[in-house]
């Protein structure tokens, strides 16, 4: 397998073809206010050397979405409890003022459905650390979504995280993946991104009637909390910050 990493601001006519390795797939996720701030075609213009993709005999098999941001800064010295929302502020923020960003964020990774299991996703992970040195940045920090925490969503993200292999890596696979490539654990966002709908948005999005309480719906890691009499649900979705090592820049 001969795999080559390029960026959209090198070969932006790959565009359609790494929107074509799908995406989360879960209707409600891209209900996420916030997240309308780096909607494709806004990354492909302000961001497109930070948008990655891992090409097989020429062939998109992969891509890597990140944006930089400022961290740590007198102002910001953890990382948000708002993970993905957090950082999209952050630098969207940093845009406008012009901060000079010193850290990358991964937004999203995806590896097309059938070249899964490969290791293509942990040369996505290395695109991004080369990235980041790359463009002078001095971390890579990625709010990650835990993949099977969505068949515990009673259990806190704490406890998920205990949940242990016999060779002490995390029993989730996508986890698993950070965690093998040298990635530690920071901490919980433990309001990473928030979707709020009437019940008849998530019925539409989930298809499924929510009563009020706690409800259960695929693809949420946590419950979605509805309210029949005031016409609401609201998902609030925990991540898990991860830093991966990068060589150190030169001065």
């Amino acid at each position: 397998m001969l795999v080559i990493i390029e960026s959209l601001a090198t070969r932006p006519d790959l565009l359609d073809a790494a929107l074509g390795l799908g995406d989360i797939g879960y209707e409600f996720m891209q209900h996420d206010p916030v997240a309308s701030l780096t909607r494709v075609a806004r990354l492909a213009t302000r961001w497109p050397e930070y948008f990655l993709l891992v090409l097989d005999q020429g062939v998109p098999v992969a891509r890597a979405v990140s944006i930089p941001m400022a961290f740590p800064t007198n102002q910001r010295t953890e990382l948000p409890d708002h993970g993905w929302d957090g950082a999209i502020l952050w630098a969207t923020e940093d845009a406008l003022d012009g901060r000079t960003p010193t850290t990358l964020t991964a937004l999203d990774v995806q590896v097309a459905t059938d070249r899964r299991g490969q290791g293509i996703a942990a040369q996505a992970l290395a695109a991004l650390r080369a990235c980041a040195v790359a463009h002078g940045l001095n971390r890579l920090v990625i709010p990650v979504r835990p993949t099977e925490k969505q068949h515990q969503p009673d259990e806190t993200m704490q406890d998920y995280l205990r949940r242990r292999r016999s060779d002490g890596y995390s029993s989730d696979s996508w986890l698993r993946t950070h965690e093998r490539a040298g990635a530690r654990i920071v901490k919980v966002a433990p309001f990473a991104m928030t979707i709020t709908g009437t019940l008849t948005q998530w019925e539409k999005w989930t298809g499924k009637p929510l009563q009020s309480g706690p409800n259960i719906v695929d693809g949420a890691l946590v419950p979605v909390l509805a309210s029949v009499e005031q016409n609401l649900g609201i998902y609030v979705e925990p991540n898990v910050w991860v830093e991966h090592p990068i060589a150190a820049t030169k001065s």
